[in-house]
């Protein structure tokens, strides 16, 4: 190996070193103690209480499009971890009944957050891989008591090419 190859190669090991996020760590195990989960995956970037435990939310960024939800049932024991920025997940969302605090223990935080003003809704935006293929944003949008009202979904603007001109 040549000289550059070796620094190619010690600066890609640092680069994925310092990504050791939830994506490269040892996935907990159904029946781990929070203990474990929290020394296999590091402080949560969230906790959310449960009617029937707790939800620690493990959220790759602003940027990311993968938030993984390791949920602790009462007996302080992890019941299930998945990542949850998927269209199936969404679907649990229950449109007229689910709160932010619902959406916030379901998905996790969002990447965006902002205002449509016709209506006064707050809309949380989140990045996910639609199919697991495409570069999208979920907006979930809330009334004035929180309540979800609506969700929409559509490619996400920061991988669409800049300088895209149909004619």
């Amino acid at each position: 190996m040549n000289k550059m190859m070796k620094v190619a190669t010690i600066c890609s090991a640092v680069a994925l070193a310092g990504c050791a996020g939830p994506l490269f760590r040892q996935a907990p195990l159904v029946g781990d103690p929070v203990a474990a989960v929290t020394a296999k995956m590091g402080q949560p970037t969230a906790v959310y209480p449960a009617p029937d435990g707790q939800a620690l939310e493990y959220a790759t960024g602003p940027m990311g499009q993968y938030t993984y939800m390791a949920r602790i049932g009462a007996d302080g024991r992890l019941v299930s971890y998945e990542q949850v920025l998927k269209g199936e997940t969404f679907a649990r969302i229950k449109i007229d009944q689910a709160t932010k605090e619902d959406v916030l223990r379901t998905i996790g935080r969002p990447a965006e957050r902002s205002r449509v003003a016709q209506r006064n809704y707050e809309v949380w935006s989140y990045r996910y891989k639609e199919a697991g293929v495409w570069n999208s944003l979920m907006h979930v949008h809330f009334d004035q008591q929180g309540v979800v009202r609506q969700m929409l979904n559509g490619p996400d603007p920061l991988f669409e090419p800049k300088d895209r001109n149909p004619f």
